[in-house]
């Protein structure tokens, strides 16, 4: 069986959790929770990063990060399941990059405040950050991605996104974002493993 090293509230790792369900592979690993911050976490042994979401196979083969797992994953369940092919597959990875992107954007914003104390945190840094999650929700909100009866790693990168503004950030973007918040609603709907990956 396969671990997965991971945490409840991380975004990557739940982007990973939603792959294997739709990839009809939930059943392959056991999830073993993960501290990053902890020196003797075996996280750090498997990944020289110390980073998570973090696969090892029965071989002890450690895989990282969440898009090569998702790669992986697509292709364990024969191709073309959460990876689109042809020109569609670079679409569904773009996608996939603008969501990952708000996500690191966003999660250097809460490390920012977890790390520093409030009068040496760096507002210049801060709001640099805030503004590439304000630009790609503003992209997004304008043209949101049709949803397929089959969603790819692009529409769960999105969905781990806003998730984890919902979980951070209070769900702040809700309100300037509405086509977004029906978008999630759908995709929530769709894809059961969404709310089931829910960090509480």
């Amino acid at each position: 069986m396969w671990i997965l090293r991971s945490s409840p509230p991380s975004p990557f790792g739940r982007k990973v959790k939603i792959g294997a369900a739709l990839c009809r592979l939930s059943d392959r690993f056991r999830i073993e929770a993960t501290d990053t911050t902890d020196p003797a976490d075996p996280v750090r042994r498997d990944n020289p990063l110390g980073k998570i979401p973090t696969l090892i196979l029965e071989d002890g083969t450690a895989l990282f990060d969440s898009r090569v797992i998702l790669e992986f994953l697509d292709d364990q369940a024969g191709g073309g399941v959460i990876l689109p092919t042809g020109a569609e597959r670079f679409l569904a990875l773009t996608l996939q990059a603008l969501a990952d992107g708000v996500m690191d954007a966003a999660l250097l914003q809460v490390y920012e405040k977890r790390w520093r104390a409030a009068e040496i945190q760096l507002r210049p840094w801060m709001d640099h950050q805030a503004g590439k999650v304000e630009r790609g929700l503003a992209a997004l909100e304008a043209s949101p991605p049709a949803l397929p009866a089959r969603p790819h790693v692009g529409h769960t990168a999105l969905a781990c996104a806003l998730g984890y503004l919902d979980l951070r950030f209070e769900g702040t973007w809700r309100a300037d974002h509405p086509k977004l918040v029906k978008w999630l609603d759908d995709f929530s709907a769709a894809v059961p493993s969404f709310e089931a990956t829910r960090a509480h």
